[in-house]
């Protein structure tokens, strides 16, 4: 290995720190429910899941799983109106 992959695999390693220089703007996933696979996207704040809580609330299970996973790295979340 060269030196400069060396050097590119330790800046990697010190990225990996600091989870803060990362922002997820916009993404879709699937989340393996107890019933079914759910959709959830994430854009620019907006949180959108397939299921019926969500739909009901405009938050589930599934978007605050993925808020506690990616922490940090999320674009700041529109509030949800009541």
């Amino acid at each position: 290995m060269d030196s400069a992959m060396i050097a590119k695999i330790s800046k990697a390693r010190e990225y990996a720190e600091e989870p803060e220089r990362i922002t997820f703007r916009r993404f879709e996933v699937g989340f393996e429910g107890k019933h079914q696979v759910y959709t959830i996207t994430f854009d620019h704040g907006t949180w959108q899941c397939g299921c019926d809580f969500f739909g009901q609330r405009g938050v589930c299970v599934h978007t605050m799983t993925l808020e506690r996973v990616l922490g940090v790295m999320l674009e700041e979340a529109t509030p949800v109106a009541e």
